[in-house]
């Protein structure tokens, strides 16, 4: 027994969507499907398709799938909107209850606990086959020398993970997270060197070639004036990305 809780369920029908790149479940519910976050120049970029699918159908192109959650904390969902989207309002709620209660910010490490738990107690509707979720959660860690936002990625089961560059999570994340890879270590600028503009279309082009390799992921279509979910997170502020941005700053990348 090597201690991973999947083991005990090597023929149970939902063990291949419970890992952490977030495969489509089984069955007909409604889900969603590619996000991303990775450090660039000025703090942390997460992006997102809006695209959401029941089996082989598209039920939406108007998912937002990067929630704000208070001005230092964003949260990417993939996997059943409905429970994310609950989870987010859940998070939402008890981060201003703190901050009124306690006149001061919840503090990173009980932020990530907080989700954890949310995560931990949806099990029951995970092993039905019914209600998973695999987010991406970004904070600012005021407890550095210098305060700066962080990357924290979870399984189905609540367990959570610090990650020093990127995380993606979704349908497409396996080909997100190799493009993100060998960009991190020989591309040039490295997503951590990008500034805001060069972030944003470099998160576009990641959802267009997810796109191409997995039907579930909404991609970047201009000529529809379909963009994608963008914020960015600093110390103290999140910046949403707009459509009329990715425009300007898409149309210039693609005459450069």
């Amino acid at each position: 027994m090597d201690g991973d809780f999947l083991s005990l369920l090597p023929e149970h029908p939902l063990s291949r969507v419970l890992t952490s790149d977030s495969q489509a479940l089984a069955g007909h519910q409604i889900e969603a499907t590619t996000v991303l976050a990775f450090h660039y120049r000025q703090g942390v970029l997460m992006a997102g398709d809006h695209r959401a699918t029941a089996d082989n159908l598209i039920f939406s192109d108007r998912v937002d799938k990067i929630l704000p959650l208070d001005s230092d904390s964003l949260m990417a969902i993939a996997g059943s909107p409905a429970v994310a989207l609950e989870m987010a309002r859940t998070l939402e709620t008890s981060f201003e209850f703190y901050r009124r209660s306690q006149l001061q910010t919840m503090s990173l490490q009980a932020k990530t606990r907080a989700l954890s738990q949310l995560l931990k107690e949806n099990i029951p509707m995970v092993m039905q086959g019914i209600g998973t979720v695999v987010p991406i959660f970004a904070g600012v860690d005021y407890s550095l020398p210098k305060p700066a936002p962080t990357i924290h990625f979870y399984d189905p089961l609540g367990a959570q993970f610090e990650t020093t560059s990127f995380a993606s999570s979704g349908s497409g994340a396996g080909n997100v997270k190799s493009i993100l890879a060998f960009q991190e270590r020989w591309g040039s600028p490295a997503p951590h060197k990008m500034d805001l503009k060069q972030a944003t279309t470099f998160a576009l082009r990641l959802l267009t070639t997810a796109a191409q390799f997995d039907s579930a992921t909404g991609g970047v279509d201009p000529r529809l004036n379909r963009y994608a979910s963008v914020y960015s997170l600093r110390p103290g502020e999140v910046r949403q990305v707009t459509d009329e941005e990715q425009a300007q700053w898409w149309g210039k990348e693609k005459k450069a």
